[in-house]
């Protein structure tokens, strides 16, 4: 059953025993500072940490403090539920959201207790498996999908904590990222933590390996798993292409690649010296796609040409575009055979980004997208790898270049760029832009970047808030270190494209714009607003593009009717006879509540036409809801159309609150539009009688009937007066069924009437559970029918 806050104070039982006034107020001291224990400060992490960063303070706290390895300390089971409760908390976006914004009363009862604990072995040898692993990054569903569709090559591990095969696999993991670091992209997905991404994914068994490219379907891994059977699979993923270079095209190859903007990189070999080894050129190559061409040069057979690029012993060199012999300077000559060692020196030796001034900026960006670099004096170790933003994209037409915020402070100041940044401007001018705010890696930039320039998401600052537009304005008020308000910025960007030309999308960032932000009360991130003219609204439901969808949509058109104590008095009490209202007693601050919302707004559109719906804030209207003895949250009610007894009203007490759940509560309320037939009735009502039938075949043991049921009484009151309902019981009356030729259930059968008497096998099946779709099925049927209905009536004429 879904939790509730219940409100009041409890009956105490009898005690037999006095508790020392000392006692007892050292008792009620430590339940308040229980109560307000800081879930970031029991973690010991900031509260911009990461879910890794949270992950592995919660592993280093649970090796020393589980009970396990304090068996003499009677209080280590109660402090280790605290720290539990407070890493289950804050590993999950949503529940941390709730956190962050209405403290501890924001969560249900379960969420409260913590939960259960793992054994102290689960937590040194199980927990977290790759999360120390530097060469290896661990997904989750926050930033799995950019990464994969970042456009480099994705090896992904998919585990189970529990998996001994896992635990095998994870030392051979641990060598092969080593062995491939740079050179392709080596993941791993805890599907403990991550469960909902990986059934998404259709993973089915642990450890399983999948390898992804964008745009492509991804592959599994099936062979032998070790180091070098892992090496030799993935350097065959590797497409770049290591040219030979000889006398016939060496001229025209280098030529080519200069006027592209591309280098060389090329490895002579001789009889002497050094020369990079083929699979070691190939991953390199793969290394610096896109930034260089990679060729060989065998100088034994080329020995003429070798001695032209003053070669005569094996040797590797990077030739940058336009550079030439007889600038020796422009050459780089590199002394080292190691593939991550030759990338990182090529890397240091490209040109840096194109530097854009205050001077060039306006006129750069005016008709062209951007991706902007912003750096103050010093760069960061990720700048040399943002040279390779230029390569990945290069095919979506983005110009990648950077600003010196030291140099150029009053370009960045009318910005409000305060920090080192990157942000997307859209071809619009230099006011139109978006800051990334996701990981300051590679595939997460580029994965921002594609979807920036797609989506119609703007940075908000003083000068273009929307407080005064006439259009409408989603508004997301949030912090840069805030894991949540980070998830929800894609899914942002994937409700903007949705909704383009309807509504505009502007994110405020209320660590630089705090007045703004104070002056729409902003108390929690991220609090996500519509401004639409007067009226403002307050985004409440899940971090989703479809949530933000759905919500707007009901701000279009409303399902759930607002109620106050008058509206309530007016509308629900004073309803006509037949008129069937469910409402929803609510607190903003309840953690269930909020879970509530979204599904309450959808079971509302379900009933649309059936069942009116409300819901009545608690918070706001307190006295109202003590005088109405709502004396829990959510407090569900259906108020039933006989309006003999206004008060009168049942409580919804189901397990699920999810909205078929509540819509097959609500709609068991409504007088039944379909009839119970026998097998005497069916005889003579359909087989022998003169209407349309559509027919429900079921069995009351049968869980997908119970769930149909609803669904066929929304039918049978969308055909009334078109064609009759009627449900036959396949366990009471099976010889019936038998021989209808029914054969699973429930079964829909549509029998219209053709002027003579109907045989049991003539009815036609529809294959569908949807009231809408049946109804259709059976109208359309009906259309094709009518000519025939016309002639056979005329013939009886």
């Amino acid at each position: 059953m879904g939790h509730r806050f219940v409100l009041g104070v409890r009956r105490p039982r009898d005690v037999q025993f006095v508790v020392p006034p000392l006692l007892l107020l050292a008792v009620l001291l430590a339940a308040v500072l229980a109560e307000s224990q800081d879930y970031y400060k029991l973690l010991k992490v900031s509260r911009d940490a990461t879910t890794r960063e949270i992950r592995q303070a919660f592993k280093k706290l649970a090796l020393t403090m589980h009970p396990d390895k304090n068996p003499g300390d009677s209080s280590a089971h109660e402090k280790f539920l605290q720290v539990n409760r407070a890493y289950e908390v804050l590993k999950d976006e949503d529940l941390r959201k709730k956190y962050d914004k209405y403290g501890e009363k924001g969560l249900d009862e379960q969420q409260q207790q913590g939960g259960r604990y793992e054994s102290w072995n689960f937590y040194r040898y199980d927990f977290g498996i790759y999360d120390d692993d530097l060469e290896i990054i661990t997904l989750d569903s926050g930033d799995f999908e950019a990464a994969v569709n970042s456009g480099e090559i994705w090896f992904i591990n998919f585990y189970f904590p529990r998996c001994s095969h896992c635990h095998t696999l994870a030392p051979t993991w641990r060598q092969f990222a080593k062995e491939m670091d740079g050179v392709i992209r080596i993941g791993a997905v805890n599907c403990g933590d991550n469960n909902h991404l990986c059934r998404s994914k259709g993973i089915n068994s642990y450890p399983s390996l999948f390898v992804y490219r964008a745009g492509q379907r991804p592959e599994k891994f099936n062979g032998e798993r070790s180091k070098d059977s892992l090496v030799q699979f993935s350097m065959k993923l590797i497409t770049t292409t290591v040219t030979e270079l000889w006398q016939g095209n060496v001229f025209s190859e280098i030529e080519s690649a200069y006027s592209s903007g591309l280098g060389w990189l090329i490895t002579f070999c001789s009889d002497t010296g050094d020369c990079l080894e083929p699979r070691t050129r190939q991953k390199v190559a793969g290394m610096l796609d896109g930034l260089v061409k990679v060729g060989w040069m065998d100088c034994s057979s080329q020995e003429q040409l070798c001695d032209s690029f003053q070669v005569t012993s094996g040797a590797t060199a990077l030739f940058p575009p336009g550079s030439s012999l007889d600038q020796p300077g422009s050459v780089l000559w590199l002394n080292t055979l190691d593939s991550k060692e030759i990338y990182n020196q090529v890397i240091d030796h490209l040109p840096d980004l194109e530097l854009l001034t205050g001077d060039s900026f306006q006129r750069k960006l005016a008709h062209h997208r951007w991706l902007v670099s912003f750096t103050f004096g010093d760069r960061s170790p990720a700048s040399n790898e943002y040279k390779k933003l230029q390569a990945f994209l290069r095919n979506d037409h983005i110009q990648v270049g950077r600003v010196d915020c030291t140099a150029d402070s009053k370009l960045c100041q009318s910005l409000y760029i305060h920090a080192p940044c990157v942000a997307v401007f859209k071809g619009l001018g230099i006011h139109d832009f978006e800051i990334h705010h996701g990981k300051d890696v590679l595939y997460n930039i580029v994965g921002f970047a594609r979807d920036s320039v797609r989506a119609h998401v703007t940075t908000l600052r003083p000068d273009n808030f929307p407080s005064d537009r006439k259009e409408p304005w989603l508004v997301d008020f949030f912090a840069p270190w805030c894991p949540p308000c980070r998830a929800l910025l894609p899914e942002l960007r994937k409700a903007s494209i949705q909704l383009a030309g309807q509504m505009k999308f502007g994110t405020l960032d209320c660590t630089i714009h705090q007045n703004l932000c104070s002056t729409y009360n902003i108390q929690a991130y991220p609090t996500t607003v519509i401004f639409n003219g007067s009226s403002v609204h307050e985004y409440e439901g899940q971090h989703s593009a479809d949530g933000i969808l759905e919500f707007i949509q009901d701000l279009v058109n409303p399902s759930v009717v607002v109620l106050d104590p008058s509206s309530f008095s007016e509308r629900v009490k004073g309803r006509a006879e037949g008129q069937i209202w469910a409402v929803d007693f609510y607190a903003p601050w309840c953690g269930p509540c909020q879970a509530l919302l979204p599904e309450w707004r959808r079971m509302a559109r379900l009933l649309s036409g059936q069942i009116l719906v409300g819901s009545v804030d608690c918070q706001r209207f307190q006295s109202f809801c003590q005088g109405q003895n709502v004396r829990a949250y959510p407090e569900i009610r259906l108020y039933p159309g006989n309006t003999r007894q206004s008060d009168r009203f049942m409580s919804y007490n189901g397990w699920n609150r999810d909205a078929q759940s509540l819509r097959s509560w609500a709609l068991s309320s409504l007088p039944r539009a379909s009839v119970d037939l026998t097998p005497e009735s069916f005889r003579s009502l359909v087989l022998s009688g003169q209407d349309h039938w559509v027919l429900d075949f079921y069995a009351p043991w049968c869980g997908p009937c119970q769930h149909f049921a609803p669904e066929f009484e929304t039918l049978a009151r969308n055909l009334k007066g078109e064609v009759r309902a009627g449900k036959v019981d396949c366990q009471a009356h099976h010889q019936t069924c038998q021989s209808a030729g029914i054969t699973a259930y429930p079964t829909v059968r549509f029998y219209p009437y053709l002027g003579t008497r109907r045989h049991e096998h003539s009815g036609e099946h529809i294959n569908s559970r949807d009231a809408d779709v049946i109804a259709d099925t059976v109208r359309q049927r009906l259309q094709q029918l009518t000519p025939r209905l016309h002639s056979k009536r005329k013939d009886e004429l």
